[in-house]
């Protein structure tokens, strides 16, 4: 396998949005929410290792999620989980990253994603990495990868493709970026899948560590500043040290907005092996198998009558959950929460808001 090729997981997010299943001290990535037997940064790890070397891995996380990485992925080194003491978006969590491999092997080709991805195609997707990994090997851009959308989604960023200013190099077409578009209305959405120059932002991305270094320094100078100045600390016991103080001096922005909005190296992939971020109940519910009254059950002891549509998810092993009646309803149970509300993403996101005012924290 090229030891040239290395995988950064960004694995520090809190996943409010699937609450109250996930909480801060242990958030969506490193759950089972799906059932399967791994949590979605174990999948996410085990998807790019048939592409990258283990020892080429490395997980970027909050500082109080170490020990759950670490637990999660025996298999990773120590000096490869990259500890990030407050949130600070993508762009910081990325140059710190390209940094501390700069000074390890400035040849690598980097691919960048979440931990927290929904695939499902993965010889496919695998496949897909592999080629772009290569393109990036040779070719200086800033490669992403678009989803090709299948519904107007209004949870999804969106890229635009160039439909004349594109590359085919092994029968995968690199187009040129036009556009990105943050999480669009459902009017503009609509637009968007119509005009069929559009794509979901996968929100990961491929190059070559000499192009993503000299991009980063060219549209956010203070912000590599802080990383480059930290070059002879890396993989020293002073590491973590800076990278404290480092974090703290650090804006929050995000590597769209801060590079590949401005960048003119921006080229996406359009990929087709079946993605989601699950990043919501409601996302979850559209992917997962459902019974024939288009229930999604996740549930040891259920007893039901007249359900449709609704999401029934329940945590406590051999406890009895009985309902009847309700339709498109979200019953989640957990050992210290009952939550019974509509399958209603602004009515789901309204209830999280008052909790976190009324409770201040308690069910955190």
């Amino acid at each position: 396998m090229n030891s040239n090729k290395y995988c950064v997981i960004m694995a520090g997010g809190v996943g409010s949005r699937f609450w109250p299943i996930s909480r801060n001290g242990r958030p969506k990535q490193f759950l089972d929410i799906l059932g399967v037997g791994r949590t979605f940064l174990q999948q996410t790890y085990d998807r790019f290792v048939q592409v990258v070397p283990a020892e080429n891995i490395l997980v970027v996380t909050s500082e109080s999620y170490r020990d759950l990485v670490a637990e999660q992925l025996p298999e990773l080194k120590p000096e490869n989980i990259l500890c990030e003491p407050f949130r600070r978006n993508t762009a910081p969590c990325i140059a710190y990253a390209v940094y501390k491999l700069w000074k390890k092997n400035p040849d690598a080709t980097l691919v960048v994603a979440p931990s927290d991805h929904y695939i499902t195609n993965e010889p496919l997707f695998i496949d897909t990495i592999r080629n772009a990994m290569a393109y990036a090997e040779t070719n200086d851009k800033l490669l992403t990868l678009g989803i090709e959308p299948t519904r107007p989604e209004t949870g999804y960023g969106y890229i635009q493709a160039s439909v004349r200013n594109f590359q085919s190099v092994g029968g995968n077409l690199f187009h040129a970026v036009k556009t990105f578009t943050e999480k669009p209305d459902r009017a503009l959405a609509e637009v968007f899948i119509k005009s069929g120059e559009f794509l979901w932002n996968s929100g990961i991305f491929i190059w070559n560590l000499r192009t993503i270094r000299a991009e980063l320094e060219r549209w956010l100078p203070a912000v590599t500043d802080l990383f480059a100045r930290g070059m002879d600390v890396y993989d020293t016991p002073d590491e973590q040290r800076y990278i404290q103080q480092a974090y703290a001096d650090c804006t929050s922005i995000s590597i769209d907005y801060g590079v590949m909005e401005k960048t003119q190296s921006a080229w996406v992939l359009k990929a087709g092996f079946g993605w989601s971020d699950l990043g919501t109940w409601e996302s979850l519910y559209i992917h997962a198998q459902k019974d024939a009254n288009q229930n999604l059950i996740h549930c040891d002891e259920l007893m039901m009558d007249k359900m449709k549509g609704s999401i029934i998810y329940s945590t406590e092993p051999g406890k009895l959950v009985a309902v009847k009646g309700l339709e498109d309803y979200m019953i989640i149970n957990t050992d210290d929460v009952l939550m019974i509300c509509p399958r209603d993403e602004v009515r789901f996101k309204n209830m999280l808001t008052d909790l976190a005012v009324n409770e201040k924290g308690k069910f955190q």
